[in-house]
């Protein structure tokens, strides 16, 4: 699903707001969401899963291209680990 198709479902959904409302509470949304995870926080959506961060250490990569060593510094990358519903909504039969 993209963005749009996301903004079209929950205007579907809920006829009483206007498209330009919709398309400000999914800004919000992601705009928290992403804030929160910046700030090194976690956020939970029962049901569904939890985003969070881990740290990625400091490493040496190549260069594709060349094969040349390169330093790869420290960072933080997005983690998100599904809940049981979402898993087992996954794994029907």
């Amino acid at each position: 699903m993209i963005r749009s198709e996301l903004l079209a479902a929950i205007a579907e959904d809920n006829p009483d707001l206007r498209p330009e409302e919709v398309e400000q509470v999914v800004d919000i949304f992601f705009e928290e969401l992403a804030q929160r995870l910046s700030d090194g926080g976690r956020v939970e959506l029962r049901g569904f899963g939890a985003f969070s961060t881990r740290e990625r250490q400091a490493r040496q990569g190549r260069n594709p291209r060349t094969g040349e060593v390169v330093d790869v510094p420290a960072k933080r990358v997005p983690y998100f680990k599904p809940g049981k519903d979402m898993r087992d909504k996954l794994n029907q039969h």
